[in-house]
């Protein structure tokens, strides 16, 4: 028994609670609540899963990442479900010569392109549209991205899953007047945390809903008689 849990260590396969997450293995997500929910930020390889509904935001809360983290290597986009916009990639501090977009034609050829980039080396981050990953597509995704030193996000909608997927971190997002609303499902090294609100209204003002402002209504002034 004791060579079998070694041996499951070995491989990551299994996590003792022991276990404390380093802040030198991490990124900042440019979020301070984030960064205390994951204890200093996003794992600087492995496998990341966001469950959410499209087009809610959930690009924008990691745009602060991928423009610290890059290090002058690619970051891919595999599959988005519409057409990112070059100028407000820009805006964000991007350089077009680091950014690759791919469109493959099918799901299975998608998968093969995160795995190619990841174990490359020259990627610092691979970005996934994938709703059906099974158990043994993400193990070979987290070794890739283990291999060639890079994070790999995979966005997919919120389905029941029989079994956990072996990734480093698993998020779920909801849309938020705010920001998004997040939810940390599973984190390794660490424990779930519950819902709480990312406020992106200082990033993007005009993409979320400001607070109203007070009414106030003047009292008269008493005449002086």
């Amino acid at each position: 028994m004791y060579e079998l849990i070694e041996n499951l260590k070995q491989k990551q396969w299994l996590w003792s609670g022991a276990q404390v997450a380093s802040h030198d293995d991490c990124y900042p997500t440019g979020y301070e609540l984030l960064d205390q929910k994951l204890d200093g930020g996003f794992p600087k390889h492995g496998v990341i899963e966001l469950q959410t509904q499209y087009g809610i935001g959930e690009l924008r809360l990691l745009m602060p990442h991928l423009t610290m983290s890059h290090q002058n290597r690619l970051i891919v986009f595999i599959q988005p479900p519409g057409y990112l916009c070059a100028e407000q990639l820009c805006n964000e501090g991007l350089d077009h010569n680091n950014v690759l977009l791919l469109y493959p034609n099918t799901a299975k050829e998608a998968l093969w392109a995160a795995e190619q980039c990841l174990r490359s080396g020259a990627c610092s981050n691979v970005l996934l549209w994938h709703s059906d990953l099974e158990v043994h597509q993400a193990r070979r995704l987290q070794v890739a991205s283990e291999h060639g030193n890079a994070v790999h996000f995979i966005f997919k909608h919120q389905t029941p899953n029989l079994f956990s997927l072996p990734v480093n971190l698993s998020m779920t997002l909801e849309p938020h007047p705010f920001g998004l609303e997040v939810s940390i499902t599973k984190r390794k090294g660490g424990w779930p945390q519950g819902s709480f609100v990312i406020d992106m209204r200082a990033h993007w003002p005009n993409l979320t809903v400001q607070p109203a402002s007070p009414v106030v209504i003047p009292f008269p002034l008493k005449q002086q008689g």
